[in-house]
């Protein structure tokens, strides 16, 4: 039965002479439902919820430590993701010097393209199987990518091995981490894939330093394998650490519970799931985000060599305060969130950034060095925000058993959007200006905001309740 369509359960008369086992099991069948109730309000189930499943931990050194591992791959997977940045401007001057922006800019494209789009497929099969195999063909496929790419010297070497291995490679460590945290939380839920989401801010930070400070006194190929050392060390202690929760679907086959009832098996991708409101209103506020948030990643430095054409590494600076202040932006607000509902606290966090893009970077980002570090610092915390709370408010509309499939689903249409703005957004601002294409991302953030406030209508049993804890 769906809970957010039909909000009331109604409990069948047993045929007569037909008993409960005992009364014992009859009580917990009726305090199961009845929890399940109480959060249909909400359009909520969890497996925690559901009799057979014992209540999510919520803490302990177990939980901790799953959510340790999952930070660890979200910083070799993420933290590469949101760095790349870094490898595309050398490699435009240096292996690549030959080719445009443009074109060195689909090699990161795709590899940030697939590592989201493919979590359609990973996001089912980690429901189905768990995270073990997923994780450990992920890993060894991601650390052949980077000794790989230290040997790479044209354009197809490039794409092929980063662009198409890693990106396969990272779907798979970028879906399984999260999912994972779900299985261990659900009021903390906010918080804890807070955490996990740091991962990825540490190394869009860590990163870019270590290869500026490697690059020059080691050459190229031996600074990449010294990422590839490190990435090695934190897969190990993923793969090592990471534990499902709840029983994959394939083991909950041979419950007598579920021999009895013989339901089919869900398939590995199914779009019915866009027949939730509130999951298709969602998805379209996060495709926005991802346009505004990598279209702005590369905007930055644009902007720091309009304002000081000089400095060479002004730009380098700004992404890394940006990514800096994102830390806080994914552990603050997740922890707050849990206190005052994800929806609110996400809402909050994009009405925040928007208003900061209005305030400082359009009328300021041309003119002013300070501004453009204040905002970039002030834009690190609220996409930070927004990074930390997805999953969690995606989490609030399945259950935990069903986290991967959604997310995955949801990301593969959001992922659309980082093919086509990494390469183009260049190419963009030389045809528009500066100045209107950030219009046209605060066009785009205001049109997310929208169809976010209808995502938490909906939600609400499309009801406009401003208080309600959501």
């Amino acid at each position: 039965m769906d809970a957010a369509s039909n909000p009331t359960v109604h409990l069948q008369h047993m045929p007569p002479g037909v008993q409960p086992e005992s009364d014992a099991t009859f009580e917990q069948l009726r305090q199961s439902l009845s929890r399940v109730v109480s959060r249909g309000s909400k359009g909520v189930v969890d497996s925690g919820d559901l009799p057979g499943n014992p209540p999510f931990p919520e803490g302990g050194l177990r939980a901790w430590l799953v959510v340790l591992s999952a930070f660890a791959m979200s910083f070799a997977s993420f933290g590469f993701m949101v760095s790349i940045g870094t490898l595309q401007s050398h490699w435009h001057a240096h292996q690549l010097a030959h080719l445009t922006s443009r074109d060195v800019g689909w090699i990161p494209s795709v590899f940030t393209y697939l590592s989201l789009a493919l979590g359609l497929w990973v996001g089912p099969l980690f429901d189905r199987y768990g995270p073990r195999w997923i994780a450990l063909g992920g890993s060894a496929g991601y650390l052949l990518m980077i000794f790989l790419l230290a040997e790479c010297t044209q354009f197809w070497h490039f794409l092929l091995c980063c662009g198409v291995l890693g990106g396969v490679s990272a779907a798979a460590l970028t879906t399984t981490p999260l999912a994972v945290v779900a299985h261990w939380f659900e009021r903390r839920r906010g918080f804890a894939q807070g955490v996990v989401m740091i991962g990825s801010s540490f190394g869009g930070l860590t990163l870019p330093l270590i290869l500026q400070a490697t690059i020059p006194k080691y050459g190229y190929a031996w600074s990449i394998r010294i990422l590839g050392f490190i990435f090695a060390g934190c897969l190990l202690i993923s793969n090592v650490l990471m534990k499902a929760r709840i029983p994959p679907l394939r083991s909950r086959r041979n419950h007598p519970q579920a021999q009895r009832e013989k339901k089919p098996d869900q398939p590995i991708i199914s779009l019915a799931i866009f027949a939730d409101l509130r999951f298709t209103l969602l998805t379209v506020s996060v495709f926005g985000f991802e346009i505004v948030l990598f279209s702005a990643l590369g905007l930055l430095p644009t902007y720091a060599a309009l304002v000081n054409p000089a400095a060479e590494t002004t730009g380098f600076y700004l992404i890394a305060l940006l990514n800096g202040v994102s830390c806080l932006g994914r552990l603050g607000p997740g922890w707050f969130a849990d206190k005052v509902g994800r929806f609110n606290m996400l809402l909050a966090m994009t009405v925040f950034t928007l208003v900061w893009m209005l305030a400082l970077w359009l009328p300021l980002g041309q003119t002013s060095l300070g501004a453009l570090y204040a905002f970039a610092a002030l834009f690190g915390f609220g996409t930070g925000g927004w990074m930390a709370l997805t999953p969690a408010c995606v989490g609030q509309l399945c259950r935990a058993d069903e986290f991967g499939r959604y997310y995955g689903t949801m990301y593969f249409v959001a992922s659309l959007a980082t093919l086509v703005c990494i390469p183009i957004s260049g190419e963009l601002v030389e045809s528009v200006g500066p100045t209107a294409y950030v219009v046209f991302l605060c066009a785009v953030l205001g049109l997310s905001l929208i169809s976010f406030i209808f995502s938490r209508w909906a939600c609400l049993g499309r009801r406009w309740l401003v208080m309600a804890k959501v």
